[in-house]
């Protein structure tokens, strides 16, 4: 009975390791397909196309231009810190909150994909390009910024539609 309730519990939080696998392919897939030499591969000419980049940063490139050694053992240990704030708010939601499980096991599997890039690589892989045709592009991302991205929506429509759960759970 208790593996069941355990089970019924955190089976949502299986969307995390399903995101992490699908970013670490696809950028798998980046690196050797886009890399080198560098290519990028048009989808809709002028405004979506896969082309490789490097990110030392956050996202959007937030500090990627900052060259310090201690940059990804920061970014690194927040990313954990991170993870660890997560999974205890996760057993604390109570099991009718079910969008807020799902924001943040998805969020979960965004920081996990790209903390394991500044683990083995120092840099995360991004290759998903947005643009508008020669006049504004959007800073390229990965699945795993996607899925931090969806999370955070899921986040604010939870608390939308839920103002009064935070208090009533302190």
């Amino acid at each position: 009975m208790r593996s069941s309730i355990i089970y019924r519990k955190w089976y949502v939080f299986l969307a995390a390791p399903v995101i992490w696998l699908l970013d670490y392919v696809t950028k798998m897939w980046a690196v050797s397909a886009l890399a080198l030499p560098h290519r990028s591969i048009e989808i809709i000419s002028g405004y979506f196309d896969l082309s490789y980049a490097e990110n030392t940063g956050v996202a959007f490139g937030i500090m990627n231009s900052l060259q310090a050694a201690w940059k990804p053992y920061l970014l690194s240990g927040l990313a954990v810190a991170a993870l660890i704030v997560i999974v205890v708010y996760y057993h604390k939601t109570p099991p009718e909150r079910r969008l807020l499980r799902v924001a943040l096991a998805v969020v979960s599997g965004g920081i996990l994909g790209n903390l394991t890039d500044r683990i083995f690589r120092t840099a995360v892989v991004d290759f998903i390009e947005v643009h508008f045709r020669d006049i504004y592009y959007w800073p390229n991302f990965n699945v795993a910024d996607s899925a931090i991205t969806v999370g955070v929506i899921l986040l604010i429509l939870d608390s939308i539609m839920n103002p009064r759960a935070s208090e009533n759970e302190k």
